[in-house]
């Protein structure tokens, strides 16, 4: 079985924020596969996604921290400005977090860790709702 469909994440503030829930409130047909794998890739330039801890928010304030201090804004180096201070380093934090997860599924489930979530990496201060195609293969 082959699925494919595009999900909408509702508009966020700039952060790293759990999504796990609201991706899989949008793909009902998760249940109907024993056995799979599924693709979520985010069409978006200054966004990511990536797998991490679900239980603690001070994990995600990390990540973002982290990142704020390893790509900074306002670099006399950044010639691509026009969209604002935030949207080079946008596009290099995707770049280096990612645009794709590939995941697991068995028995209808996300065969992730209990501790693992997937996090939405909204880079802009206004970035909007974000566009995720999901593409689900299994049996």
């Amino acid at each position: 079985m082959w699925l494919q469909k595009a999900l909408r994440l509702k508009p966020r503030s700039r952060g790293f924020h759990l999504v796990t829930d609201e991706i899989l409130q949008q793909l009902p047909e998760l249940s109907d596969i024993e056995i799979g794998l599924a693709h979520f890739f985010i069409q978006h330039t200054s966004a990511s996604l990536t797998l991490n801890e679900n239980a603690d928010p001070t994990v995600r304030g990390d990540f973002e921290r982290f990142f704020n201090r390893y790509v900074p804004e306002n670099e006399p180096y950044f010639q691509h400005t026009l969209e604002g201070s935030d949207d080079m380093p946008a596009h290099l934090k995707a770049s280096l977090l990612g645009n794709s997860l590939v995941l697991p599924i068995t028995k209808g489930e996300l065969n992730i860790g209990i501790w693992q979530g997937i996090y939405l990496g909204e880079h802009r201060n206004q970035g909007g709702s974000r566009k995720v195609v999901v593409t689900l293969n299994g049996e």
